[in-house]
């Protein structure tokens, strides 16, 4: 057994010398009545025999862990047997005994700790109560104390298992439960406004315990751990987990050994900086990073790097009121003082150093209950000396006094939970600049945050839980817009000039054949069109959120009704115009007005219904697409964009587009395919249907590929908006310009009236007439061919009749059969001549029909092509003729040739 005079005052009075009343020395200076009062009881102890002298001794054991993961032993155990020393110097205070300690070191392993123990029960003399630190050591020893009714009082035990009163029936700890962290750190998960959380911990009940509770207590206030590791010895898995799950703010619990292998592979993963935060544990030693450990390739400097910034939560162990006197007779000052003058080490470079005032108040808190436990064993005649490990009647009278204990240590006020628990303020500390400072205080039991504002973070402002991710609406570039809509302003004014146009020379002819009003319509269609464009850059920059559905429905119904109205009216036109060739003509009957309304009324009907019915049955609302994550331009921001575009959306967008694109469709190729069956039209009641007919061709074009285009790179706001907007613009100014621009230069040109080119006032051969222009033209041609046929065969028959003749002249003996052969092709030559004749008469004769049919004194390609087929029936007649008469003047000589052959044959 060691004396704790020995202990804790040898290294005062070897190296320092101090002088015994130096303590009073304090209170004198303290206090100006103190030595009133010192002298006073002194007199009262010279001259009172209340207080027996201390002949007997109360014998406690002490497990210190003086090595190992928390080598707390290094300060508690100094600081105990100072509060043993002061304890047996109160002559008030278990008067006639001596508390004396026995101690066993553990290493804080459970091992060692329960040998310790076994050690100390076993070998005289009888402990009452046992002291223990290191929570692994704490909870073996705890649990098998009970057997040998002894009460168990940890001063360096976190643990939360502990706090189980079925488990630990005989249970105590000055030492605040690992639990009392967790309020802390919700409270500031809460004050920062962290909502994601991660978690690593070395795999001890210790710290599994506290985990547990942690996670309890964030599923109360809605805060998620989103990442959970574990380690035994190597915690370079887990810590790369942190890096890759991305985890910001994160709660380590762990001894001091491991911490600093987690720090040194949070280095090594950057794992530390602006971006993170680390909760730890407070009751490492100042300089725990700094002890040298093999087992860690780090240098102090880099571990000090990468824990810059973190946050520790600690029970408060040391009374903050450094003149405050506790019931120790001692201020937390001077009992720290005191405690530096007994340690090897500087305190930084001491373990368990923070834990000492609990070890201290430990000591004060036995020494109290006993002292009650005393009184009341003396009513029942009973000492604490008769106490055995099979006596439950003296461990129940020492347990109820520990239960009711409640008085100030130097470590504030000290009292324990209906579970054994101290009941403590937390204190929060933050490294700076590799040292620790106080920025708060909380009390659990009120629920009250003393904060000093004295928080130093990166830049100013604390981390985020996450990376921040900013919503960023898309939105069409502003020039973008502003260009465009110039662009549909001057469309809009052109629209404007076009029709101040038409109503001031309405009353010429040229503009009368081109139903004004028509033009009109169509005009205002594409004026309403451009208005769209101004709709259709109109985004999140300009409207609110509950607009935009508005901004939706106007933007469907506005350019659905400037397409009807532009194309509807150009429509109209081109189907009348074909009606009226196709039937009209031969009927005798006129183009009238009402037939045009009639069509534009029919399909504007039509588009209106579809309309209505979309927007009562599926009203459009304001849909966001989200795209991925991309980096902020501000590398120094933790924050990443994420880019959002509004969409104009409905429950059933498919089907109702469907419906629309599917008979507006329709509607476009039914006139493009009139407009190229009266491509060549030109009558005198529509004489603008050409141009009428190109514009149509232009829209349905335009159409046609801006549809399926838009509906692509609709998440491309930019592209899709402009693409749209020139569309329009195409469109609406193409229908205009070759609408009214080729009057506008005839006006120009013929400012009076009835100069007009007869281009745009006349009216052109019908359809029935150019289709028989087209056949006769096929019929010249293939009677060239057929003439050209014939002429390569007369060659070919000549070509034999000049070399038969010469055969004659050598061989008179065959003359008779080359003349009959002679006669045969001049029949051959005779009967081509007559068909070539016949077939020029027929082309004649249709050439004059035609020509009689047309109008006098008009040149037209028909008449034109009438002239050059009589042209060319002449030219065929007179070359048969002359090819019948070569014939017949060659037939005639071969019969010559061959009767005077025949009678000097005849002769010979």
């Amino acid at each position: 057994m060691f004396s704790s005079r020995t202990c804790c005052r040898k290294k005062s009075e070897t190296a320092e010398q101090k002088p015994t009343w130096s303590r009073s020395k304090h209170h004198r200076h303290r206090c100006p009545g103190f030595l009133l009062m010192f002298i006073s009881l002194m007199v009262m102890t010279d001259f009172t025999s209340g207080f027996p002298k201390k002949t007997k001794e109360i014998h406690i054991g002490g497990i210190f862990p003086m090595t190992g993961a928390w080598a707390g032993g290094e300060a508690c155990r100094p600081a105990v047997y100072m509060a043993l020393d002061d304890v047996n110097k109160r002559e008030d205070l278990l008067p006639g005994y001596t508390l004396n300690m026995t101690f066993q070191d553990s290493e804080c392993t459970p091992g060692l700790g329960m040998n310790g123990m076994y050690e100390l029960v076993y070998n005289p003399p009888t402990k009452l109560v046992l002291l223990t630190g290191c929570s692994s050591v704490s909870t073996f020893v705890a649990q098998a104390a009970r057997m040998w009714n002894l009460i168990v009082l940890a001063y360096g035990s976190s643990s939360p298992a502990l706090s189980n009163r079925k488990r630990f029936p005989t249970f105590f700890r000055t030492h605040p439960s690992a639990t009392l962290h967790n309020p802390t750190r919700v409270k500031l998960f809460k004050k920062y406004g962290w909502q994601r959380i991660a978690t690593i911990q070395q795999t001890e009940e210790v710290f599994s315990s506290t985990i547990k509770d942690l996670d309890d207590r964030l599923k109360e206030e809605d805060i998620t751990i989103t990442v959970r590791q574990s380690f035994q010895t190597d915690p370079t898995n887990a810590v790369k987990t942190l890096k890759r799950q991305d985890a910001r703010i994160i709660v380590g619990v762990f001894y001091e050994d491991m911490a600093r292998r987690v720090f040194c592979q949070a280095y090594k993963e950057k794992l530390y900086g602006k971006k993170y935060v680390w909760f730890l544990i407070g009751w490492y030693p100042d300089n725990w990073y700094k002890t040298k450990d093999k087992s860690v390739n780090c240098t102090a400097a880099q571990l000090e790097e990468a824990l810059e910034g973190h946050l520790t939560t600690e029970g408060m162990m040391l009374n903050q009121d450094s003149e405050a006197v506790s019931a120790a007779n001692i201020t937390s000052g001077e009992f720290v003082e005191e405690l530096i003058s007994n340690l090897d080490k500087s305190p930084e470079q001491t373990t368990g150093f923070p834990e000492a005032p609990l070890a201290y108040d430990a000591v004060w808190a036995l020494a109290f209950a006993l002292n009650k436990t005393l009184k009341r064993l003396q009513e029942k005649n009973i000492s604490l000396e008769d106490f055995t490990y099979t006596d439950s009647v003296i461990r129940e009278e020492i347990y109820r006094a520990m239960d009711s204990t409640d008085f100030k240590g130097v470590s504030g006020r000290v009292s324990f939970t209906e579970q054994g628990d101290r009941i403590a303020w937390t204190q929060i500390e933050q490294m700076t600049g590799g040292k620790y400072h106080k920025i708060g205080f909380y009390d659990y039991v009120t629920n009250n945050l003393s904060w000093f504002n004295t928080d130093q973070w990166h830049g100013g402002k604390h981390p985020h839980d996450r990376t921040i991710v900013r919503a960023e609406l898309r939105v069409v570039s502003f020039g973008t817009y502003v260009a465009l809509c110039v662009f549909a302003a001057l469309g809009i004014i052109a629209g404007g000039v076009c029709i101040v146009f038409n109503i001031v020379y309405r009353n010429r002819r040229i503009i009368q054949h081109s139903h004004p009003m028509i033009n009109n319509i169509t005009v205002v269609g594409c004026i309403v069109c451009l208005c769209c464009i101004f709709l259709q850059g109109l985004d999140g920059q300009f409207v609110s959120k509950e607009v935009y559905p508005i901004m939706c429905q106007a933007r469907v119904w506005i350019m659905s009704m400037g397409f009807m109205l532009a194309y509807g009216s150009m429509f109209s036109k081109i189907s009348a115009v074909h009606r009226w060739t196709t039937k009209g003509k031969k009927d005798g009957k006129i183009i009238e007005e009402w037939e045009f309304y009639i069509v534009l009324v029919i399909i504007t009907v039509l588009d209106v219904a579809a309309l209505t019915t979309w927007q009562i049955m599926d009203p459009m609302f304001r849909q966001i697409e989200d795209f991925e994550e991309e980096n902020s331009p501000d590398t120094e921001l933790d924050v990443m964009i994420r880019p959002e575009l509004e969409h104009c959306d409905s429950n059933n967008l498919p089907v109702w587009i469907g419906v629309i694109f599917g008979y507006k469709g329709l509607l476009l190729l039914f006139g493009l395919l009139l407009a190229y069956e009266t491509r060549s039209i030109k009558i005198k009641q529509v004489n603008d249907s050409r141009f009428v007919g190109m514009s149509i061709y232009n829209v349905v074009v335009l159409s046609l590929i801006t549809g399926p285009v838009t509906l692509i790179i609709r998440n491309q706001q930019n592209a899709s908006f402009a693409f749209v907007a020139i569309a329009i613009l195409l469109c609406s100014f193409l229908s205009m310009g070759l609408i009214f621009v080729p009057k506008m230069i005839e006006v120009i040109r013929n400012p009076n009236e009835g100069l007009e080119s007869s281009a745009l006032t006349d009216s052109n051969v019908t359809k029935e007439e150019e289709e028989l222009y087209q056949q006769l033209l096929k019929t010249n041609e293939e009677l060239k061919k057929q003439l050209s046929e014939r002429e390569e065969k007369l060659q070919h028959l000549r070509k034999e009749l000049q070399q038969k003749l010469q055969q004659a002249k050598k061989k008179r003996l065959s003359g008779t059969r080359d003349l009959v052969s002679n006669h045969t092709n001049n029949n051959g030559v005779k009967m081509v001549a007559n068909t070539t004749s016949q077939l020029a008469n027929s082309i004649q004769t249709a050439a004059q029909r035609l020509s009689q049919s047309s109008e006098p004194n008009q040149d037209t390609p028909l008449n034109n092509l009438s002239n050059r087929v009589v042209v060319t029936a002449q030219l065929n007649k007179l070359s048969s003729e002359e090819d019948n008469s070569a014939v017949e003047a060659t037939c005639s000589s071969d019969s010559a040739i061959g009767l005077d052959m025949g009678v000097k044959g005849g002769g010979n």
